[in-house]
């Protein structure tokens, strides 16, 4: 195998920002991953770049002008003031606190994310790594589980510049991404996850795009306990059967760390080296990679896994020692300071009355089912913004038509959110999807106004509010002439 030219995205700054006491988001980890990175000799063997920070008008190719506008002034005086926008764009505060320096700490991740699928684009990499980005709950006006600004869309926007064809793998335990490209099927996103009650409810085996995006979304809903060997039964199959059938040009995977064994928030059981398996599948297919960060709340434990990753991006994960080196953060890893991620005897869910398998064969059968790649005609790189030339952001001429878009959008999003269990026990679709969730579009459940929290996986009430903007709200901030 040769060496691939990798390129690795770090501000020094991203550390330093807290999202309060006791809040499980410690952006401190990407500086514990930093640290071994460095102390492990990586550096040396990769092109190291500090991003530009994201400016608004860049936030803006996805998110509102009023939500970008709202985080740029966001401080922590707002709870104290019982600012109404805090339920209107944070969401549940106590998961999105506006913590002191938020923005900037946005900046630095969605930068990283953006100036990485440049570089992919341009050749100048085959691998770009950004352990800051990943944070793919945020929605298009509203905060979510932890997230404040979708690099993960800006990213693959800025991909659909150059390529015809984007895909998106999440192995976070969480579900996420996923509705920003429903009616495309120019990127197709592939999402292993927790199934059931479990935030933020969304992700099921029937959600599978729609309109030209039918069939482009794929959910790989999965039980408590997985381990490295069902995790490898059904990632590698399904990853495979993606890029023979639609061909991507590049990969973007989210190397969310919540899925490893021993999470604070997480269910599963992965070693390190099981996590790592879905990096070095990519890798050694020699395709265009992009890696980003996400979840992961036992933080010795993320830092351990993408510093791995890292090495496995370069190829030299074999060379790495078991006991880790002396470094500024060597005594945040005890008691075992060893690089693994040790797993615990526990019951693997997903082996129960076949489960897996079932998973396994209806998600092959959806993807053999598209036949082929989508063809796209060649295009020009379109010289207006990315969002507005995929329909996502229109003219100020055509403001009734954005606030319908934002309507729409913010509507799915309410839908996928107030989703909760039924009773009763679970029923197969005709795609042999588990029906015990269903979806809220179907069936009515709990008031507009509540949001689940990432941290308890319960329901929590907010003061009422309607996050969609009226059109006079939306001509005020495109009036503005945001930088």
């Amino acid at each position: 195998m040769s060496r691939r030219r990798v390129s690795y995205y770090f501000d020094s700054d991203v550390g330093a920002y807290t999202y309060g006491y006791g809040h499980s988001m410690k952006p401190h980890r990407i500086q514990m991953t930093h640290e071994l990175v460095t102390s492990y000799g990586m550096l040396e063997k990769m092109h190291v770049l500090k991003p530009p920070r994201c400016s608004p008008a860049q936030m803006t190719a996805f998110h509102t002008d009023e939500y970008i506008h709202f985080l740029s002034r966001a401080a922590p005086e707002m709870t104290q003031e019982m600012n109404p926008q805090i339920t209107q764009f944070l969401g549940y505060p106590d998961d999105n606190p506006p913590f002191d320096g938020v923005f900037e700490f946005c900046s630095i991740s969605a930068g990283g994310s953006i100036a990485a699928a440049r570089n992919i684009a341009s050749g100048a990499s085959d691998i770009c790594i950004n352990w800051a980005g990943g944070l793919h709950h945020a929605k298009k006006a509203e905060a979510s589980g932890f997230c404040y600004v979708n690099d993960i869309v800006l990213g693959i926007l800025e991909l659909l510049r150059t390529y015809s064809r984007v895909t998106y793998f999440d192995i976070d335990c969480h579900h996420g991404v996923e509705e920003a490209f429903l009616s495309t099927e120019r990127v197709m996103t592939c999402s292993f996850h927790k199934s059931g009650a479990f935030f933020p409810g969304t992700g099921l085996r029937s959600d599978q795009g729609k309109g030209k995006g039918k069939g482009y979304a794929v959910n790989v809903p999965l039980h408590t306990g997985l381990t490295d060997g069902s995790f490898k039964s059904i990632f590698e199959p399904v990853a495979s059967k993606i890029l023979e059938v639609f061909q991507p040009a590049v990969v973007v995977l989210q190397c969310g760390a919540d899925s490893l064994s021993g999470d604070r928030l997480g269910c599963f059981n992965i070693s390190m080296q099981g996590h790592a398996n879905c990096v070095k599948f990519f890798r050694d297919r020699n395709i265009p990679l992009i890696l980003l960060g996400g979840g992961g709340y036992t933080i010795k434990n993320v830092a351990r896994t993408w510093a791995y990753e890292t090495a496995c991006a370069l190829g030299i994960e074999d060379t790495l020692g078991d006991f880790l080196p002396w470094h500024n953060h060597f005594e945040c890893f005890g008691p075992r300071y060893r690089l693994e991620v040790a797993t615990h005897n526990a019951d693997d869910e997903n082996l129960k009355d076949n489960y897996l398998d079932q998973v396994r064969t209806n998600v092959l059968e959806q993807i053999s089912r598209l036949q082929c790649a989508p063809s796209v005609g060649m295009h020009d790189v379109p010289r207006e913004d990315v969002g507005t030339h995929l329909g996502m952001v229109f003219d100020d001429d055509d403001m009734d038509i954005r606030d319908d878009l934002d309507r729409q959008l913010y509507e799915h999003a309410r839908d996928a959110y107030n989703q909760i269990p039924t009773s009763g026990s679970e029923e197969e679709d005709s795609d042999g999807a588990s029906t015990s969730y269903s979806h809220a579009s179907s069936q009515r459940g709990p008031p507009r106004h509540k949001r689940m929290s990432i941290v308890t996986n319960e329901w929590h009430t907010l003061p009422s509010q309607n996050p969609v903007s009226s059109t006079t709200k939306r001509r005020f901030f495109a009036s503005t002439g945001m930088p």
